[in-house]
């Protein structure tokens, strides 16, 4: 990394599926390892980090409520499983020497740290990485929802999407081998034309808050890093 990034205050928002690796579900330790590696390096370099993990590997609420269980059941379930990997993360990262906090929006006191806003921004302001868990707190929200919430309440420069795919595209790349990438779009872009980037409720919380949104590739060894330099592949949301 350069030595000035861009930004001073990240928030980044990491999919549970980020962390199965190529396992059908689950944690796998090597997935785990490599994004540690990836936050630590930025970590080093200076950069206040704070994380919002999802629960995709281990419970994904919306394929339960479609099952027929209740959603509000489902999105706790949900919220458990990223208490889990975050959990996952502050051990592998401590294990790296950075000093991590797990701040839960659901008390588990014997597992991790309640959250309050000011122990969180305290907790950044001494040089530790925070992991938030737990979403919202509140079913009904995603954790698109809650990085974005929790980016806005710890001040942060900027929320970064580490996800499968280097951008925002028009179509799912995966089934459209000639979907559009979009370099650079704003907020009402996203929103009128519902475009796969975050959910509508993250999107008009980081427009109301001013917090710019950058989508890259987290699967990519030295991504995050190239992103906070200016580098590589990434779709910049903003105004």
């Amino acid at each position: 990394m350069t030595a000035s990034p861009r930004f001073k205050r990240i928030l980044l928002k990491i999919s549970g599926e980020a962390l199965r690796g190529d396992e059908p579900y689950g944690i796998n330790g090597d997935a785990v390892e490599r994004l540690a590696g990836e936050v630590a390096d930025v970590h080093e370099s200076g950069v206040e980090v704070c994380a919002v993990v999802g629960g995709g590997n281990i419970f994904r609420g919306s394929s339960h409520e479609a099952a027929g269980m209740e959603r509000a059941t489902a999105d706790y379930i949900g919220m458990l499983a990223t208490v889990m990997n975050a959990v996952a993360m502050q051990h592998v990262l401590e294990r790296m020497g950075k000093e991590t906090r797990v701040l839960s929006a659901l008390p588990i006191a014997p597992v991790c740290e309640p959250y309050i806003r000011r122990r969180g921004q305290r907790h950044l302001e001494k040089g530790r990485i925070v992991l938030f868990a737990g979403g919202t707190g509140n079913p009904f929200f995603t954790t698109d929802t809650a990085a974005a919430l929790r980016a806005a309440e710890m001040g942060c420069d900027a929320l970064l999407k580490g996800t499968k795919v280097d951008g925002v595209y028009a179509a799912d790349p995966e089934v459209d081998a000639d979907a559009t990438r979009f370099e650079r779009l704003s907020y009402m872009d996203v929103l009128s034309k519902d475009l796969k980037a975050m959910d509508a409720s993250a999107i008009s919380l980081a427009r109301e808050n001013e917090i710019p949104i950058v989508v890259f590739s987290i699967q990519k060894k030295g991504g995050l890093a190239a992103v906070l330099d200016g580098d590589g592949p990434f779709t910049l949301i903003s105004d």
